[in-house]
C-alpha cells in the first residue's frame, strides 16, 4: 500500500505544475473521462457533492461548471495542492485526510474520487469511510487507471515505467513522482477485483466503465 508521507512530499513538489502535467501526459484524454463523470453525476440530482482527494480541483471545478445550483466541496490531505485549486476557482474546500474525514454521516448525496483512491493508505478502509459520509441510496463514483489488455498492454507498460517520467520530469522536475504512479496502477485493483471490493465494502449495483481500451475506468456504485 503507498505510504502517505511519501505521497503527500511528491504531490506538495509538484503542485504547481500538476494540473500542466495531466493534461499534457494524458494528451487531454483527462479531459474527456471527467466530462464521462459529470455525464453519470447528472444522472443522479445531486445536491451535495464531496470529492474527496480533490488535489489541483480538476472534477470539483468541473462539477462546479456543470452544476451551479450544486453545493461541491473538495477535500485533500495535501495543502500545496488545495491552494492551487482555490486560485482556481474551488470555492469550498477542506484539508482532511480522506481515511478519517471530519464530516457528519449521511451527509453527501455523491462522493467522488478521480485518480487519488489509487494513492491512499488502505483501499478498502477508505472507501468504508467514503461509505460513511453517504446518505442511504447517495452514490459513489471512483476514476481511476487500470491497465489496457490485449496489444495494448505491453506497449502502454513501455509508456507508463520508461517514457511517461521522463516526460513528467521535464514539465515538474520530479520524475521520481512519476516512477511512483506506474507502480501504483499496476498495484491497485481493477475490474471485477475492484467491483467485488466494492460490494465488500457494503455498496451495491457496482459498476464499471472502460475508458480508452481500459486505460482509465470509471467505477459507480451506491449506499
Amino acid at each position: 500500500m503507498p505510504d502517505p508521507a511519501y505521497v503527500h512530499a511528491a504531490f506538495s513538489s509538484i503542485a504547481a505544475r500538476y494540473v500542466t502535467a495531466n493534461h499534457l501526459l494524458s494528451m487531454g484524454a483527462d479531459i474527456l473521462w471527467r466530462a464521462r463523470a459529470i455525464e453519470k453525476i447528472a444522472e443522479w440530482k445531486p445536491r451535495r457533492v464531496l470529492d474527496i482527494a480533490t488535489g489541483t480541483g480538476d472534477l470539483a471545478l468541473a462539477i462546479q461548471r456543470a452544476f451551479p445550483e450544486v453545493d461541491v466541496m473538495g477535500t485533500d490531505f495535501c495543502r500545496p495542492m488545495l491552494d492551487v485549486a482555490v486560485k482556481r476557482g474551488l470555492s469550498n474546500v477542506l484539508e482532511a485526510d480522506a481515511m478519517n474525514l471530519p464530516l457528519p454521516d449521511a451527509s453527501f448525496d455523491v462522493a467522488t474520487v478521480a485518480f487519488g483512491l489509487r494513492n491512499m493508505a488502505d483501499y478498502e478502509a477508505a472507501l468504508r469511510e467514503f461509505r460513511r459520509i453517504l446518505k442511504p441510496g447517495g452514490h459513489l463514483l471512483v476514476l481511476d487507471f487500470s491497465m489496457p489488455a490485449g496489444l495494448f498492454a505491453g506497449p502502454y507498460r513501455l509508456y507508463l515505467h520508461h517514457v511517461l517520467p521522463k516526460l513528467a520530469g521535464l514539465v515538474t522536475g520530479n520524475s521520481a513522482a512519476y516512477d511512483y504512479l506506474g507502480d501504483s496502477i499496476e498495484a491497485f485493483p481493477r475490474d471485477a477485483a475492484f467491483l467485488a471490493l466494492l460490494e465488500k465494502t457494503g455498496y451495491t449495483i457496482p459498476t464499471q466503465l472502460p475508458l480508452l481500451s481500459g486505460i482509465a475506468s470509471i467505477y459507480t456504485a451506491q449506499t
